[in-house]
């Protein structure tokens, strides 16, 4: 029955994977969903109270990595306009911050006299979907922030002190304000319009006293 067999009818040949060249080298394939990441270095001017004005998360022992929570306004970080939420901080002055921690990377922050150099790494998304990337990613935040112990929640830099200064949070604060003043507005127009047509209605007669 194998004699009948021909397998000259079946043609195989190899599969050939493009890969990069970081890849090929570690033997590991990352996908990046479409986004790039790109590398650069800022130097930046402290104030009179020896800050920069950011907020780091991340770090050991629960994280592999620390970045940038938020850049708060009116500060050096924030007048410099580099450095943005979710930036990985790299290095301090030309010093790895790999495997510390991050209050350990805010005393090197703030043992630089002056101005810090900081090195970091930026991912960037698809343009034209950034700003709906942004909110959403700012909703999980949230959803997250309140389903966790606030150990767990310090450690990531995830805070609710932190999201409380959030400006997303302020915003949405704000609209929330507004729909209910035109909501009180809407109803005291309907009981001024409703006093009126009772007025009227007494005028004409047709409701005596």
């Amino acid at each position: 029955m194998l004699a009948n067999f021909d397998l000259n009818e079946y043609q195989y040949s190899p599969l050939q994977i493009e890969m990069s060249s970081t890849s090929r080298q570690d033997g590991i394939f990352e996908d990046k969903m479409g986004m790039t990441v790109t590398s650069g270095v800022v130097t930046i001017k402290k104030d009179n109270s020896n800050l920069i004005g950011i907020s780091i998360g991340g770090g050991a022992p629960l994280c592999p990595c620390l970045y940038i929570v938020q850049v708060f306004d009116n500060t050096p970080a924030a007048k410099d306009g580099t450095l943005q939420s979710g930036d990985e901080l790299v290095g301090v002055n030309g010093n790895s911050v790999k495997g510390k921690t991050k209050v350990e990377v805010a005393k090197m922050i703030q043992a630089c006299k002056e101005e810090v150099q900081i090195k970091y790494n930026k991912l960037h998304a698809d343009p034209q979907r950034g700003k709906t990337l942004d909110i959403i990613l700012k909703k999980v935040k949230h959803r997250l922030v309140e389903n966790m112990s606030t150990t767990t929640a310090d450690a990531l830099g995830l805070s609710r002190a932190i999201l409380c200064n959030d400006t997303l949070v302020q915003k949405l604060e704000e609209l929330e304000k507004t729909e209910l003043m035109y909501r009180s507005l809407v109803d005291h127009t309907k009981r001024v319009l409703k006093a009126f047509y009772g007025l009227l209605l007494v005028f004409k007669g047709d409701i005596s006293s």
